[in-house]
């Protein structure tokens, strides 16, 4: 039985179910679930509770086994947490974790932590017995375009707000660029303004003055943004990826890679191949399939030829060779990289044919 993140509260007030599998790449949201359904538990009498990690190929999965259909002398209900950090159980641990669907017992809530599973590990055997034998809940990271209204469901549960119209809605950007890719750290400063601030509605300079900027981005995210034409956040990701230190030779070879994916969708399209074949093709999946989708009609020929020298330029630079033409500084010459890019995207509406020429 699979269930959105934002139904568990209802569904808990409902009952329990023996089988809780928490899925996905957001820390704190599978932390508050995890603790939702343990409140829940304890509400219901299971009082003791036991913790398994799954870490390696040696795990003793017939002692956890054991330990499901073990009564404790002390209290006749469990809550036993198995976490499988790694998504990946084994041979041995697929067998076990299937058998323990099939001697499931009221006396015992568990809740299965796993991080986030490829399509592959999500039509595994081990996998569908648990779908099937409880409630699956698939948890995703808060996305920048949802975090807005996500902060400000946050404040509202401590009874504080943002101004409204166009006011509030600029603040709460604000905040949702000091704090995006950190979830966590979004959370603790919502709980800081709680404490700093009284009930009720909170002014652009309350929040400016509290929250840190303490966003930490993805390079994938980056890519991302650049086919989106966003060229202010692209800018601002690309230099918080180099205040946290990353690697500009895997900003760029992200960079690169989109440009090449893009030339091969191209040339593709231009050979009669229909657009979800050509995506196939160039390994273009989930998100990125619909930002190709938009991006592609937009750059020419000339257009790519140019951005894919601009690549290989950039290769040069952030491995320390020079360029007459170019920043001897990688990241500035992975700015002009990112411009480059992501102006041809923001240049046009979607479905709209354009020519840009770009000067390199």
């Amino acid at each position: 039985m699979q269930l959105r993140l934002d139904q568990l509260a209802g569904h808990l007030q409902k009952g329990l179910r023996p089988l809780y599998t928490l899925w996905g790449d957001e820390p704190l949201l599978a932390q508050e679930a995890g603790d939702a359904i343990r409140a829940a538990a304890r509400a219901a009498g299971h009082s003791e509770r036991q913790v398994h990690v799954v870490s390696g190929a040696h795990f003793n999965w017939s002692a956890l086994l054991g330990a499901a259909q073990a009564m404790s002398l002390f209290a006749d209900k469990q809550i036993i947490e198995i976490r499988i950090p790694s998504g990946k159980p084994g041979k041995d641990g697929s067998d076990a974790l299937q058998r323990y669907c099939e001697t499931l017992s009221d006396d015992v809530v568990t809740v299965i932590q796993l991080p986030r599973l490829d399509r592959q590990q999500q039509a595994s055997a081990w996998f569908t017995a648990l779908d099937g034998a409880g409630v699956t809940i698939r948890i995703d990271a808060v996305e920048r375009k949802a975090l807005p209204q996500w902060i400000a469901q946050r404040l509202s549960a401590q009874s504080q707000r943002v101004q409204g119209g166009e006011a509030g809605q600029h603040t709460l950007a604000f905040f949702a660029d000091r704090v995006e890719g950190n979830l966590l750290a979004a959370h603790q400063e919502i709980q800081k303004l709680g404490l700093l601030y009284l009930p009720g509605e909170l002014s652009f300079e309350q929040i400016e003055a509290a929250v840190l900027n303490v966003a930490r981005y993805d390079v994938f995210k980056l890519g991302e943004a650049v086919l989106a034409g966003q060229v202010a956040r692209s800018l601002r990701m690309l230099d918080g990826l180099q205040a946290e230190g990353e690697a500009a030779v895997l900003v760029h070879w992200t960079l690169a890679e989109d440009i090449r994916a893009l030339k091969r969708v191209k040339d593709a399209l231009v050979a009669g191949r229909p657009l979800p074949m050509a995506l196939r093709e160039a390994r273009v999946w989930g998100a990125k399939e619909r930002l190709f989708e938009h991006a592609v009609p937009l750059f020419t020929d000339n257009a790519l030829a140019q951005l894919l020298h601009a690549a290989q330029v950039c290769d040069g630079l952030v491995k320390g060779l020079k360029h007459p033409d170019w920043p001897l500084d990688p990241w500035q010459g992975l700015r002009r990289l990112v411009l480059m890019t992501a102006q041809c995207t923001a240049a046009a509406t979607p479905g709209k044919m354009v020519r840009i020429a770009l000067s390199a």
